[in-house]
């Protein structure tokens, strides 16, 4: 994925909330891991873009106490917003639940409208009950 300007990804990113509550750190080896939308019910509904991160490359900084949880369905995938401003800023995919991804808008200096083409993931192809 290329950004049409110039963003350094080597250097940790500060990213944070709309009202700055939340904030956090990312580490990039080299450029946005996997930048996609998803067209699942939530987050079709949100219309982030997200981007891959591992959990070790990802730090609260500041207000955890301020984030909020949401989990619905099979409770496998979590979804964490701002509860002050409802800016979602990262979650836990349930397609693999050690992963994890961030809102690539709340990254300092980072445009989303830089980004070149991003694709869809099918997230709508995962069903909405687990079957045992």
């Amino acid at each position: 994925m290329t950004l049409k300007k110039e963003f350094n990804m080597k250097q940790p990113k500060i990213g944070s909330c709309h009202c700055g509550a939340v904030k956090f750190e990312i580490r990039l080896e080299q450029e946005l891991e996997n930048p996609r939308r998803c067209n699942c019910s939530i987050c079709s509904r949100k219309g982030a873009i997200m981007a891959d991160i591992d959990e070790s490359d990802f730090q609260i900084l500041e207000g955890e106490e301020y984030l909020s949880l949401y989990q619905w369905n099979t409770n496998i995938a979590k979804h964490w917003f701002c509860r002050i401003c409802g800016i979602y800023t990262h979650n836990q995919k349930r397609s693999s639940p050690p992963g994890y991804a961030f809102n690539v808008a709340c990254i300092d200096d980072l445009d989303p409208f830089s980004l070149d083409e991003i694709p869809v993931a099918n997230g709508a192809r995962l069903s909405l009950v687990e079957h045992q």
